[in-house]
């Protein structure tokens, strides 16, 4: 370690730690100005770079090692959507409202022998105003069944595939009533019948012809 110099010193050895001193601060102010700023700092930001780099291979061959599973696991459930579909088939809009329509036509069809004993009185498309992920298809339904038929048509449709939904449901007034109820058991009925395509609305085809 080095010391002071001597008070008593010679005028020369005095000098001599002058210039030593001197020396000393040129060579760290020199390393400051000409080696840390352009040699030691770059390469120690390239060392940290280089660590981060490392964390990041680190991570994705973690990933990689975990793409078999989650392949199998995306595979089975793309095979479970196959044989259980939710969404409508249809690549547009159009065909999906075209296909609600002939959904609910078989379901009244089916749910009574008698076809003055459950009827659709109006089926309309129409936009839907709720924004979602994924684009909705919405028919406006209007039946006159009676309550057995209308408690099977609103069970089949609602526990069919693909998924559809009833909402807005509202029983209509008729203008003649006995003691049992409307008369011969029928009764109006409006509701949404909704689906959903899966396919965005950017991506949908157009409709053939």
């Amino acid at each position: 370690m080095a010391t002071s110099p001597d008070k008593n010193a010679s005028p020369e050895k005095v000098e001599r730690w002058k210039v030593f001193l001197g020396a000393t601060l040129v060579f760290v102010l020199a390393y400051f100005l000409l080696v840390h700023w352009w040699f030691t700092a770059p390469m120690m930001d390239m060392g940290d770079q280089i660590n981060q780099l490392r964390d990041q291979e680190l991570q994705y061959r973690m990933e990689a090692s975990q793409r078999p599973a989650l392949e199998k696991k995306l595979g089975e459930v793309r095979q479970q959507q196959a044989l259980t579909p939710h969404f409508l088939p249809e690549a547009n809009k159009e065909l999906a409202s075209a296909a609600l329509v002939q959904r609910l036509e078989q379901v009244v069809s089916a749910a009574s022998p008698n076809p003055n004993a459950c009827q659709i009185i109006a089926r309309t498309p129409t936009d839907s105003s709720v924004k979602e992920d994924f684009q909705r298809v919405t028919v406006q339904v209007r039946l006159r069944c009676g309550m057995a038929e209308m408690a099977n048509i609103m069970h089949s449709l609602e526990g069919g595939s693909p998924q559809l939904f009833i909402d807005n449901l509202e029983l209509l007034s008729r203008s003649s009533y006995n003691n049992a109820g409307p008369v011969g058991g029928a009764v109006d009925v409006v509701f949404d019948l909704f689906g959903y395509i899966q396919v965005p609305p950017e991506k949908q085809g157009k409709p053939n012809g």
